[in-house]
């Protein structure tokens, strides 16, 4: 049972980082204002911050490893 409800929040977390990368590289983002609920609005605003922030963390821990480098 843990196993599993840890597989969906790393899962969980991927994805948000997956839309933390799309809203850097293009512009694009979840339309929030289209949910009507504020509450679960606010939710899923805090959810893609975790990803930005999971995002965020991989390019300075890989900025930082030998085995990756920057091409312009």
């Amino acid at each position: 049972m843990f196993g599993k409800l840890f597989h969906l929040g790393i899962d969980a977390l991927l994805i948000s980082a997956f839309l933390a990368g799309i809203k850097r590289s293009t512009g694009l983002t979840p339309k929030l204002s289209e949910v009507p609920n504020k509450d679960i609005r606010q939710l899923l605003r805090s959810y893609l911050e975790v990803g930005e922030y999971a995002y965020d963390f991989a390019v300075v821990v890989f900025g930082r490893s030998a085995s990756f480098e920057r091409k312009h």
